[in-house]
This record gives C-alpha cells, sequence and structure tokens, in this order.
C-alpha cells in the first residue's frame, strides 16, 4: 500500500504567515505601549526622589539649594555665574552619592580650563537618578556623556529656525557649527525657573523656585506647594541638560539646569522649555513631591501659573 503525506500548499503556508503577520502588527503597539508605561513610571519615580531630597535639604538648610551658585551681583554678565554649581550637586549627599559631593570644591568652577579642570571626572559622572529612560541620545550625546557647545554670543531664544514647511525647530546647543567646551553627563531633569523672567537678562530674578543665589523656601511658596511647579523634564533632542551647573562659556549655560514655562511641554521652539519623549507630553514635580504629566495640549495660562511660587493666579482645576 502507498502512503502518501500530505504537507501545506503555498496558499496555506501564505495564510499561516499572512495571520502571524497579522498578530505581530496588533501586539506590537501593545508591547511598544506597556514598555513606555514602565520607563515613564520610572521616570516618574525618580522625580519623586528628587523631590524627596529637596525636602531633605530643605530641612537642613532652611531652604532649597539654590540653582547655581554665582557672584553676589544680580547682573547678567556670564561672570556672575562662577562658580556655578547647580541644585543637583548640593542633593548628591540625599541621593546616595555623597561620595562625589565630597569630590566637589565648591569654590573652584564646575568648568575651569585654566585651572586643569579638576572637576572633569566629577561633571562627567552618569548619575542614574537625573536620567529618564525614554529619552534618546542628543546630538553629541555617547553613553549619556556629551559634547557642551561653545557659547557663539547669541540669546538661544533669538535662535528658533523656520524650515520652508513653516513648521519651528529649536536651535542646537551642541553639535552643529558650535564647537566644544568641554563634556558632560547629561540630567533630563531641570529646575522651574519660572515663567515671565528671562534666564539670559534677569538670571537673578526668577518667579519659580530656582534661580541664580536663589534661597527659597516654603514660606515663600504663597501659591501653594501641591499648585507650585518644582522640576520638569527636559529632553535632549537639541543638546544635553546637566545636573552639575552652570559651565562657564557654553551655549545656553543657565538653561542646562533650569526651565522657563513660557511655552506649553514640546513645543520645539526653545531649548529652555520642558519637553520629553514621553508620548503626548513630560512629567514634572510639584513643590509637595507629587507628580503630575502635563500635555502638550495644557494651556498656556495654566502652565504659567504652576510655574510661579507667588504669582497669585488661580489654577483653573487640575490640568
Amino acid at each position: 500500500m502507498v502512503h502518501s503525506r500530505r504537507g501545506f500548499s503555498l496558499v496555506e503556508l501564505l495564510v499561516v504567515i499572512a495571520i502571524i503577520g497579522l498578530m505581530v502588527g496588533l501586539l506590537l503597539p501593545a508591547v511598544q505601549s506597556a514598555r513606555e508605561a514602565g520607563r515613564r513610571t520610572a521616570c516618574t519615580n525618580n522625580l519623586r526622589q528628587l523631590g524627596i531630597a529637596l525636602h531633605h535639604f530643605h530641612d537642613h538648610a532652611g531652604a532649597f539649594p539654590a540653582g547655581w551658585r554665582g557672584g553676589s551681583s544680580a547682573a547678567e554678565e556670564p561672570e556672575y555665574d562662577l562658580p556655578g554649581w547647580g541644585w543637583g550637586a548640593r542633593l548628591l549627599p540625599q541621593i546616595e552619592s555623597g561620595a562625589l559631593h565630597d569630590r566637589i570644591d565648591f569654590t573652584k568652577p564646575v568648568f575651569d580650563a585654566e585651572g586643569g579642570d579638576v572637576h572633569r571626572e566629577v561633571r562627567e559622572t552618569l548619575l542614574a537618578a537625573f536620567r529618564c529612560p525614554s529619552d534618546l541620545p542628543g546630538p553629541t550625546e555617547q553613553a549619556g556623556v556629551f559634547e557642551v557647545g561653545h557659547d557663539d554670543g547669541h540669546d538661544e531664544h533669538d535662535h528658533a529656525e523656520e524650515p520652508e514647511d513653516g513648521h519651528h525647530l529649536g536651535h542646537p546647543v551642541d553639535g552643529g557649527e558650535l564647537s566644544t567646551v568641554c563634556r558632560a553627563a547629561k540630567s533630563n531633569y531641570v529646575g522651574v525657573f519660572g515663567w515671565s523672567r528671562s534666564i539670559e537678562h534677569q538670571p537673578a530674578a526668577g518667579d519659580g523656585l530656582f534661580f541664580r543665589n536663589s534661597r527659597i523656601s516654603f514660606r515663600h511658596i504663597t501659591d501653594g506647594a501641591s499648585k507650585t511647579l518644582m522640576l520638569g523634564e527636559r529632553g535632549s533632542r537639541l543638546g544635553g541638560s546637566v545636573w552639575s551647573g552652570v559651565i562657564h562659556d557654553a551655549e545656553a549655560a543657565r538653561a542646562r539646569i533650569v526651565g522657563v514655562g513660557d511655552h506649553a511641554p514640546n513645543a520645539g521652539d526653545h531649548f529652555d522649555d520642558f519637553s520629553s519623549r514621553h508620548p503626548g507630553g513630560s512629567v514634572f514635580l510639584r513643590a509637595d513631591t507629587s507628580t503630575l504629566f502635563l500635555t502638550d495640549a495644557v494651556d498656556e495660562d495654566v502652565l504659567h501659573s504652576l510655574c510661579t511660587r507667588a504669582g497669585g493666579e488661580a489654577v483653573p482645576g487640575e490640568p
């Protein structure tokens, strides 16, 4: 007796392949969404831990750390930003990085080429607490460390480029035609400078919680801690933000550690705005250590009111 073997016909094989392809097409977005949900949760936890660290610092010092430390003058000239160590550097003991904190001479600049750059290893140290897992590498970034662009003498707010399609693209602050000042480890979290004042022209007069030589305590937050933003996200598409502080001679040096809430997240116009790689918005930290996801479509009046510590504005409901 002859036994015949029955195999798949070409049509059947193509149908199976089509079904598998369809299933993969349906499952892939769900898998990507689940992964992003996990990354966003990790980002939110990072901000919450930084908020707790800021509260611990406040308990010991009687105020939150300064946005960055500089000279006593309120002038806008960059030399008054020295030595420049920012709020993130002051938090190191509170985020289990006390040994790194002890290596910093806070009387010397974050970057000083003429002084031997004694803080190079400190400045290039990656800290997981300051990194959002959803962020992608910036223009010059490699393994979380990037080449900081040199100041080209222009106001960062004047740098928006407008292509032929009329869509604004922010001016990169690293790479391109900009030379390199130094290297630094990135941060995805910046302090809230406010919204109505200019970082470039009024660096010591922010209406938020962090600016040059700021010493803001809870008694200054008359709008209420639950209605005042303390930290927000900054993506790396246009260049790197830092945890260390103001890097002398860098492009957008002050904006690398603080942000301005004059535009909705991911508006794409300026480096000093808040932004992220999360779909649809960015995560923020309130002064009471609670977190808030603000969408890209948030009403700018609401954002403005949340970015001031004592503006007296009425926040119209939860954004």
